[in-house]
């Protein structure tokens, strides 16, 4: 075991931790991210305070307490406190676990006072590296350092025995190889690999949060390669054919040469790295209809409309939240929209309002679409011509919500429009305008309007 006297660390770390380690009756630790990212020289502005120490969940609190730091959650059987100062702060007593093959949830927890079988039931041992804070040194039981200089991801034991422990370690070696810039060695690929099926048994919040993280890993080091070399993981060790086997059914898939440099998954994954932090599980998915579609037809044709149904059975899968499922559904559905730039005018003013909610999202995966088929960062024509239609309809005032329309639904009433029918003519009156927006006048859209009423509703909608 080594150990490092280093009191810079301690300026990062946030006051009410150095207070909680003074009144702790035993050595307090940081370990784990910050830590690392720290020795790396990768330190973020909010780090993840992690802590440990063989203090029991009884002296932790009582220490937070003179501390005026707040419990959020005391978890007894694992030792686990949760904090609240200037930041999060979860501690975690030291321990040993024995794990069922595969499961996420250790089996039997050991208590312990002793720093080394604490190391040894981590993951990687460049997340076993512990800062002693009142004394201001670092203690390193498994040879974490050097793995950090190296920027390598060794497991603290053989890698078999570690990944057959906990198979969410399987998705957080592609997100911390994505974070940290770090790459794994040969043996923990492989390990990663004869283990891959353990991802099964881990539930599915669990698998989308390490996704989530994974597929904003840039924002860690601000290295805009970072989740595509994470889902490039994912794909060596076959870990992707078991949480989005759809999406893996396009690796070698080819596509046409004249349109396309890379095959279906190589495709997505460059979409990924090319698209903004807010699109990209749209990145991701937005293609996930091709390998479906080409298995039934020979050819993608209607890829858009299966992609947003296999999207949402995937994201109901994962337990995603309703509003990233609607939106993602929405944008796979939409991102083929007038892909050869042939598409009118008025129809694309059509499709610029029905869009309207998620148009700059639209414009940013489509952009990303573009620049992945051939990796070429120039401008998407199709996103071109959209952004100049839409800049003529804003100069013209069009209105894009119902609220932007020069009447409401009181004035339709007052025209004897029936109650049922308001909302049905009002949508229809946006339509209206979005092909002039000087149509956008009360004289105007009541004429319209009364015309509207006097058809059957079905009429009136393609009126």
């Amino acid at each position: 075991m080594k150990i490092f006297p280093d009191n810079s660390f301690s300026e990062k770390i946030p006051p009410s931790l150095r207070r909680l380690a003074e009144k702790c009756p035993r050595p307090l630790y940081l370990v784990g991210g910050s830590v690392r990212d720290y020795l790396a020289g990768d330190l973020s502005s909010r780090a993840d305070w992690d802590l440990a120490s063989p203090c029991t969940e009884e002296e932790l609190l009582a220490a937070a307490k003179e501390c005026g730091l707040s419990p959020r959650a005391v978890y007894a059987n694992t030792g686990t406190v949760k904090l609240k100062g200037e930041d999060e702060y979860e501690f975690t007593r030291f321990r040993s676990d024995r794990y069922v093959r595969g499961r996420h949830t250790p089996e039997e927890i050991f208590f312990t006072e002793d720093i080394l079988p604490d190391a040894r039931r981590r993951d990687f041992r460049a997340n076993a590296v512990y800062f002693e804070i009142g004394t201001e040194r670092f203690v390193d039981p498994l040879g974490g350092i050097e793995d950090i200089r190296n920027k390598v991801l060794r497991t603290v034991a053989p890698a078999e025995k570690v990944f057959g422990e906990d198979g969410l370690r399987l998705v957080r070696l592609a997100r911390i190889a994505a974070q940290t810039g770090f790459s794994p060695d040969e043996e923990c690929l492989a390990g990663a690999k004869n283990n891959a099926a353990l991802i099964r048994d881990i539930a599915p919040e669990r698998i989308f949060a390490e996704l989530g993280l994974l597929l904003t890993a840039d924002k860690k080091r601000g290295d805009e390669t970072a989740p595509y070399r994470g889902l490039c993981i994912l794909r060596e060790t076959g870990v992707l054919k078991e949480i989005l086997p759809e999406l893996a059914l396009g690796d070698g898939m080819p596509q046409r040469a004249d349109f396309h440099d890379h095959d279906v998954l190589e495709h997505t994954f460059r979409c990924v790295r090319y698209a903004p932090a807010d699109v990209r599980w749209a990145a991701l998915l937005h293609d996930v209809g091709k390998p479906s579609c080409f298995l039934k037809n020979g050819n993608f044709h209607g890829h858009d409309a299966e992609g947003a149904r296999i999207a949402r059975e995937i994201l109901l899968r994962l337990k995603a939240p309703k509003s990233l499922t609607e939106e993602v559904c929405t944008l796979v559905a939409l991102h083929m929209r007038d892909l050869d730039g042939k598409m009118k005018t008025a129809k694309v003013r059509r499709a610029l309002l029905s869009s309207y909610p998620v148009l700059e999202k639209l414009f940013a995966l489509k952009q990303a679409d573009f620049s992945a088929s051939k990796d070429d960062l120039s401008p998407a024509p199709v996103v071109v011509k959209w952004r100049e239609i839409f800049a003529e309809m804003q100069r013209e005032r069009c209105p894009f919500t119902l609220r932007g329309l020069a009447v409401n639904g009181n004035d339709l009433l007052s025209l004897g429009v029936p109650r049922e029918r308001i909302g049905e003519i009002l949508s229809a009156l946006l339509l209206f305008c979005a092909e002039d927006g000087a149509r956008n006048t009360p004289a105007v859209l009541l004429a319209r309007a009364a015309r509207l009423a006097e058809l059957p509703a079905e009429d009136a909608e393609n009126k």
